[in-house]
């Protein structure tokens, strides 16, 4: 956590600004994963006619970190990342550590075609294909029902 929260005006005299002002900037300063938590990632869901498109917003890792399995009519995306740093000079020792993880879970449509759901990390986004099955994508075509 950023010693910033700690200095909002009220709260501390500014004197405190200066003092954790090279540990603020160490850990806020965007250039590495410590300091950063995983929050739950922002999901969209699109429904096309022959598929449903599940995108995550989730900068900063790489294809190897996700989970996704799916068992019944339930499909877990997840990610657990570790990070170590260590800093050493003449008279000190600096160790960081930061675990992060999230896991989202959602209820598959009866229609979705689970043998060729689909995924890809490109530009910080994890995008799914569910595709759906051939005799959904006939009824979702629509159907005009005469009155007798």
């Amino acid at each position: 956590m950023s010693t910033r929260a700690l200095t909002k005006p009220g709260m501390l005299p500014t004197v405190f600004d200066d003092f954790f002002k090279p540990w603020n900037e160490w850990f806020d300063n965007g250039n590495s994963f410590l300091g950063r938590t995983m929050t739950m990632p922002a999901v969209n869901i699109v429904e096309n006619k022959e598929d449903y498109m599940v995108s995550l917003a989730v900068p900063g890792m790489n294809k190897e970190d996700f989970n996704i399995d799916v068992e019944g009519n339930m499909l877990t995306i997840s990610s657990e990342k570790e990070e170590k740093k260590e800093e050493k000079e003449d008279k000190y020792t600096r160790k960081e550590y930061n675990y992060s993880s999230f896991s989202r879970s959602f209820t598959l449509p009866d229609e979705v075609n689970k043998e060729k759901i689909e995924a890809k990390y490109e530009d910080g986004v994890l995008k799914l294909m569910l595709p759906k099955r051939e005799e959904a994508k006939k009824l979702a075509a629509g159907k005009h029902i005469a009155v007798k």
